[in-house]
């Protein structure tokens, strides 16, 4: 499953794709409306691609871990984020037998389930998997808007 230019904004609703970078931040797509936003660098952005989930073991990619979700119900919507807890936990158990009970929490299973229904609503859900180096060109490329927003504005104080 391809997560590379899905992201997560915090204080905005839904998942969201990259589309194109401007001076002061980017441009994101909502896959809940296809409305198009502006946000800006000071924005907490997360990019599906980097999450990881707290397993005894280490970390597992979430990447992975929506593929776990795919191949389980055949590419078709999950359970909902909004079943109990105790409903949700069992079946995260299922996908995930050694997620680290103590540092992965109700609703982060809640956001996962959310997440993959809307990617899965979307036709987002496939077997194509992302290289490392894709996911890292990304990250580098917000990683370098970000940098020269600060040289920009460090010069204008200057």
């Amino acid at each position: 499953m391809n997560l590379e230019k899905i992201l997560a904004i915090s204080g905005k609703p839904g998942l969201y794709v990259l589309r194109v970078q401007t001076r002061t931040g980017f441009v994101a797509e909502s896959l809940l409306d296809g409305k198009k936003i502006t946000v800006n660098l000071k924005s907490n952005v997360s990019l599906l691609s980097e999450i990881s989930i707290y397993t005894y073991e280490g970390e597992k990619p979430l990447a992975e871990i929506m593929q776990k979700i795919a191949d389980k119900e055949n590419k078709g919507q999950a359970i909902s984020h909004k079943e109990d807890n105790a409903v949700l936990l069992a079946y995260f158990k299922e996908i995930l037998p050694d997620y680290d009970e103590e540092r992965v929490y109700p609703s982060d299973v809640k956001k996962i389930l959310n997440w993959y229904n809307m990617l899965q609503a979307k036709g987002l859900v496939t077997d194509e998997v992302s290289t490392a180096k894709e996911e890292t060109t990304v990250a580098a490329e917000l990683v370098e808007v970000a940098a020269d927003e600060d040289v920009k504005t460090t010069a204008k104080e200057a």
